[in-house]
């Protein structure tokens, strides 16, 4: 956000004080100089660790660098993950493979000679469960 001030306060020759009333920003917040040092080993560690193990999420590679010794916040490890351009594929759903092999049924060649059913299974007296889809002989 200070580079937008900042930019503000060039192109538009306004104060600080309005940039930030402009922008929802509390002026604290754009002085304030961050004594952080840039996690450069973290993010090697993070971005090895990914590319190793393709099917693991930020959550998993937490874990991981928890147990190499990296003292780390969840948090933290998902903003560095997403910064590093990182992120889970999600999987496309299976299709049926019974609904490629559907077959198609012959046309009635006069009246009354297709039906339906009002259910598709049941059970017996037993408790065995059938459809009928599994039966081979259609209505």
């Amino acid at each position: 956000m200070r580079p937008l001030i900042a930019f503000m306060q060039d192109s538009f020759r306004v104060s600080e004080r309005r940039a930030c009333r402009v922008l929802p920003l509390i002026r604290s917040s754009c002085r304030r100089k961050s004594t952080r040092k840039d996690p450069v080993r973290l993010r090697q560690r993070i971005r090895d660790l990914a590319e190793s193990r393709v099917r693991y999420g930020y959550r998993r590679i937490h874990i991981l660098l928890q147990r190499e010794g990296f003292k780390v916040g969840k948090d933290r490890v998902h903003r560095l993950y997403r910064q590093e351009g990182l992120s889970l594929r999600r999987k496309r759903p299976r299709r049926h493979v019974t609904a490629a092999r559907r077959v198609e049924r012959p046309k009635p060649q006069q009246k009354n000679q297709s039906g339906s059913m009002d259910f598709v299974s049941d059970a017996l007296f037993d408790g065995r469960r059938f459809s009928f889809g599994d039966c081979p002989v259609r209505c």
